[in-house]
């Protein structure tokens, strides 16, 4: 099995198309549609379903990419090896985040990065947590900062980042501003939410404190960025059960904290895949977070 065959494999898998895949790779299409079949032939198994417009993934071909993804990852990871021990850091560091992530100034963290390493291409992409970890430990992403979604396993393992309380954040004219306390999940069970994707790690932490508490809530608002689920907010159609850091944003709305079970705690990782398969850049971007370069200044609230 050749190197270029997985390559092309992943290609057309990723585009679902063998035009599009085969200008990607500046390779000819009679090429890559050789390259495919040559790798069907080898598996004696169709890998794509092929239509007049579009291509998809056989049972067999789903099987494969997870493996493919690995693999190539595997050798990237290998080629950037043997360039760090020579004295150079080259290749790419692909990392992912989340939003307003807690425990680490990303932006001033991959400047540091690029002033140290400008060989290195730094490639950045933003998504829940739970689609972070599965990019992680196929090989997608050399790293990702994240809410902590598991304990480790043999694909993946995780550096804590900090873990801070959940706030609740309402209009200063909602009724539950006047009572400038702690709340409970019970105390706000029966009003109507603003909160992001389930993959996203405040959502997480949110829905297990009413799950642990036995409480029913209702997420009428569903949002993608912390603009939008602030502006809603603001605008008093529903209130938002949020990591502590994310009131600075707006500091016109009141701030309740929200007491429970230790649910409660927004934990943030770094997810890393083992130790054998972290890549230089990885762990060249780890060693500048752990030394504290750059970290949030007092009152950044984690540069979100």
């Amino acid at each position: 099995m050749e190197l270029r065959h997985l390559q092309h494999f992943v290609a057309v898998a990723e585009d679902q198309h063998f035009t599009r895949a085969a200008e990607r790779l500046m390779v000819s299409q009679s090429g890559l549609s050789a390259s495919i079949r040559a790798l069907e032939r080898e598996l004696r198994a169709p890998l794509f379903v092929r239509t007049t417009r579009r291509v998809t993934l056989t049972e067999a071909g789903r099987a494969l990419l997870a493996e493919a993804e690995r693999i190539l990852a595997q050798v990237r990871t290998a080629h950037e090896a043997v360039a760090a021990v020579q004295g150079v850091l080259r290749g790419t560091l692909a990392l992912g985040t989340e939003q307003c992530i807690a425990g680490v100034h990303v932006a001033g963290l991959l400047a540091a990065f690029r002033r140290r390493h400008p060989d290195v291409e730094i490639l950045l992409r933003q998504a829940g947590s739970g689609a972070l970890a599965e990019d992680v430990a196929a090989g997608r992403l050399d790293l990702a900062f994240a809410y902590r979604t598991q304990d480790d396993t043999d694909q993946l393992r995780s550096v804590a980042l900090t873990s801070e309380p959940m706030t609740v954040l309402c209009h200063p004219s909602h009724r539950l501003a006047a009572a400038g306390a702690a709340l409970v999940p019970a105390d706000v069970g029966g009003e109507v939410f603003v909160d992001f994707h389930p993959d996203w790690g405040p959502r997480r932490t949110t829905d297990g404190a009413f799950a642990a508490a036995g409480v029913r809530r209702t997420v009428s608002l569903e949002v993608n960025d912390v603009h939008s689920l602030l502006d809603l907010v603001d605008e008093n159609l529903g209130i938002a059960a949020v990591p502590r850091h994310f009131r600075h944003k707006r500091p016109s709305l009141t701030a309740l904290p929200l007491k429970g079970s230790g649910e409660a705690e927004y934990e943030t990782v770094a997810l890393l895949p083992p130790e054998r398969s972290t890549s230089p850049a990885a762990r060249a971007l780890m060693t500048l977070l752990e030394a504290g370069s750059p970290v949030p200044r007092q009152g950044e609230a984690h540069a979100c």
